[in-house]
């Protein structure tokens, strides 16, 4: 149902959603943000210490905190009906619309046709993931760019244990916690961080403070020698650390 929805129609209802959020906050429920706060950062304390038991505890209320300070805003309200008033428009248009017919081609066009629609799919290197930590494997894997969004627990990624191409990319937008990234001696880089709260280690250059900052840095010979990888990284809380391995 989402994919057929116009990008307008989307673009309008996020945009909605974040003014009757900021409208909440600002005149109605000033509180709204700070228990918010709070009960991501008891998620995460609680994540950060899941092996025991008050760890447990606090991760479990903290989640139904959020839950529930989330469910209570009007902006989660609007997005219900929003949803449902969706849901009901595209079934019914789902009956008014006749049945689609597929074109056949045949001959020449139908050999173009195949020739320029053969893809081959590639199975991502990570996956989007709200929880725990991930890594690349420890052991040889093959190289597929890797472009994900995260919630909470690190990200690490070891390209000591793969054959890089010519232009490697890495993209990784996250919310809480640390991404580290191994990169070989022969491998040049060049990197683009931004990090509302952390701290970041490239390469031996040090920032022991960012607070919405930017980063960004090459390697004296990225523009002219091969393999090279591209790094693209945000971060919400926490650091980032690009070693050589």
């Amino acid at each position: 149902m989402f994919q057929r929805l116009p990008t307008n129609t989307i673009n309008w209802i996020i945009l909605i959603v974040i003014a009757l959020f900021l409208l909440e906050i600002l005149f109605f429920n000033g509180w709204l943000i700070f228990s918010i706060l709070f009960s991501s950062f008891m998620i995460f304390v609680g994540w950060k210490n899941l092996s025991y038991t008050w760890g447990k505890i606090v991760f479990f209320f903290g989640c139904i905190s959020l839950f529930f300070n989330i469910l209570n805003t009007m902006a989660v309200r609007f997005l219900i009906i929003a949803g449902v008033v969706l849901f009901i428009l595209h079934y019914q248009r789902l009956k008014k619309e006749p049945e689609q017919i597929t074109p056949q081609f045949t001959g020449d066009d139908a050999q173009q046709r195949t020739v320029e629609e053969s893809l081959i799919k590639v199975k991502p290197l990570l996956n989007n993931r709200l929880f725990d930590d991930q890594a690349t494997s420890q052991t040889s894997y093959k190289w597929s760019d890797i472009s994900i969004h995260s919630g909470f627990g690190d990200r690490i990624i070891d390209l000591s244990h793969t054959v890089l191409p010519e232009q490697a990319v890495i993209s990784i937008r996250h919310f809480i916690g640390n991404i580290i990234i191994y990169v070989p001696y022969e491998v040049e880089v060049q990197l683009v961080h931004s990090s509302i709260f952390g701290r970041a280690y490239i390469l031996g250059e040090h920032h022991e403070k960012l607070m919405n900052d930017t980063l960004a840095y090459k390697t004296e010979n990225y523009d002219n020698h091969i393999p090279r990888v591209k790094v693209i990284t945000s971060i919400g809380s926490g650091d980032i650390e690009v070693r050589r391995i």
